[in-house]
């Protein structure tokens, strides 16, 4: 009896120092991210929720085609007809097998791209989009710098292992989602579970294709699009998108042994833990007590950002107003800007929005205005 309970706190004690001496981001990794870098983040802040090696550089495979999709439907050219090059029919990997010469809409080809991850109809769209694959691949590397990914560089528009120039990062990929989820058309490619594309002329058959993306087509109910990628350099890459109760949220995975998982734990974890709280609404500010600006300024967005309850028992609001000038009521001319609005978490600023004043609107439709309309037309000059 005292052996079995020596060596039950003996047990205990190995179990202890092994338990401290696992560092956090491993114990992350054990209790339920398998991904060697990954990253969660809120659709409508941009929030960084969490992150494991968020920004390293790394190969991304298919995921590259949030990008291909995004300047496609951005370009304006969804209705047009492409016909399709015998370089497009010769990319390898994932195919919808495409024919040279075949002629096929713009809009089918980027469900073809998202849902069946076509190298064909990444190829297809680039030069139809581009001009040519490395014109489009000029255009891909223009937006990303707009969107400050930084640690990105694309040298194809399907993500294959045939140039060593192409990377980036979980957080910088997870950002590119974020502005594509603002497309309203790139929301509904996404979150389609089967598409047909008519069959092109000359052909007997429509095109079917399911979504390869296994979240979306069932395995998670809250998942509302994403996209798969896998290459031998890249491994297992994977971005999806879910929401639920008004939250948002956007994970990237690179790099995943057990990504479905590690999704569906991130997601989970989030959901439980984070709300989208509304902190104030567009329009005007109540209850200011300087009377020059009571009932005159305003913000021109809804003030929302995910927290947990503790911290949003704790959240600060900033309200700086400029101190109004004696010049202003002789001249009227307020400035359209006159503070800002800083929503304060942790002592961070983690929002900060304009305060505007609410300029006097000209009297269009009043006796003077009307007499001056009337003595312009009769004096042979409009207003």
């Amino acid at each position: 009896m005292v052996r079995a309970r020596m060596m039950f706190i003996i047990a205990s004690i190995v179990m202890l120092m092994f338990s401290i001496g696992i560092p956090q981001e491993a114990a992350a990794e054990r209790v339920g991210v398998s991904s060697r870098n990954a990253i969660l983040i809120e659709q409508e802040s941009g929030r960084v929720i969490f992150e494991k090696n968020a920004h390293d550089k790394q190969r991304i495979a298919s995921i590259t085609k949030v990008m291909t999709a995004i300047l496609a439907i951005e370009s304006g050219k969804m209705g047009e007809i492409v016909t399709v090059s015998e370089r497009a029919t010769h990319a390898e990997g994932s195919s919808v097998y495409l024919k040279p010469g075949e002629k096929i809409k713009l809009e089918h080809l980027v469900y073809g791209l998202m849902l069946r991850s076509g190298n064909d109809t990444a190829v297809a769209i680039a030069e139809h989009v581009g001009g040519s694959l490395e014109g489009f691949v000029f255009l891909m590397n223009e937006k990303a710098a707009e969107l400050g990914m930084s640690n990105t560089e694309f040298a194809n528009p399907h993500g294959l292992d045939d140039h060593e120039n192409h990377y980036s990062t979980a957080y910088d990929m997870a950002m590119l989602t974020r502005y594509a989820m603002e497309n309203e058309k790139f929301r509904e490619v996404t979150g389609t579970k089967v598409y047909r594309a008519p069959a092109a002329p000359g052909e007997s058959w429509d095109r079917s294709w399911t979504n390869k993306h296994r979240l979306v087509t069932g395995m998670y109910s809250y998942a509302t699009g994403g996209k798969t990628g896998f290459t031998k350099r890249a491994k297992r890459t994977l971005i999806t998108t879910a929401s639920k109760d008004g939250l948002d949220a956007i994970v990237v995975t690179l790099n995943g042994p057990d990504d479905w998982q590690d999704h569906i734990y991130m997601f989970n974890r989030a959901f439980v833990d984070y709300k989208l709280y509304n902190i104030a609404n567009e329009g005007k500010l109540e209850d200011l007590e300087d009377s020059f600006y009571k009932d005159k300024v305003f913000i021109s967005r809804d003030i929302k950002y995910p927290m947990t309850k503790k911290e949003r028992d704790n959240v600060r609001v900033n309200i700086e107003l400029v101190k109004p000038q004696k010049e202003w009521e002789r001249s009227g001319n307020i400035p359209e800007v006159v503070g800002s609005y800083t929503l304060i978490l942790n002592n961070e600023a983690v929002i900060e929005t304009p305060i505007y004043f609410e300029q006097e609107k000209e009297d269009s439709g009043g006796f003077w205005s009307i007499f001056k309309n009337i003595f312009f037309i009769f004096g042979g000059k409009l207003p």
